[in-house]
């Protein structure tokens, strides 16, 4: 079993990008044809994360000439180049199922909008270096 964990452990990446259920992100996704290797980007609505460790997978849904379609992506996986977060969404539920039955303005998540309180809460909460200190002039 410790043999397991040492392998599931190698091919963890380290450092997972930031994005929950409910974002609209961008999935830069490596394509290898032939001898060649590409990025495409896939843009859509994360509404599904599910498992744990290795094999933690996020499902991306959107919609390409009036059809929906989605696709899974596992995190750890080395294809996935980066995610990036164009718009955070605003929900209440675990898993977003009842956006493949919306059509128009019923399929759109809110935005998160973060305000100014909480943002200089969180900036508050950051250690302040020591030689940030006001500048003395006593030289």
């Amino acid at each position: 079993m410790n043999e397991i964990k040492a392998i599931e452990a190698s091919q963890m990446k380290t450092e997972v990008d930031k994005f929950k259920i409910g974002d609209t992100v961008k999935v830069h996704f490596k394509i290898i044809e032939g001898k060649t290797e590409r990025i495409q980007i896939y843009e859509g609505l994360v509404i599904a994360i599910k498992n744990s460790k290795v094999g933690k997978t996020f499902t991306v849904r959107k919609n390409s000439y009036g059809v929906g379609v989605e696709r899974v992506f596992p995190i750890h996986s080395p294809r996935i180049a980066k995610v990036e977060v164009v718009r955070p969404g605003k929900v209440r539920r675990a898993k977003l199922y009842y956006i493949r039955d919306k059509i128009g303005k019923g399929a759109k998540i809110k935005e998160l909008i973060i305000s100014r309180k909480s943002a200089s809460k969180a900036a508050a909460k950051l250690p302040l270096k020591q030689n940030q200190g006001p500048a003395s002039s006593s030289e």
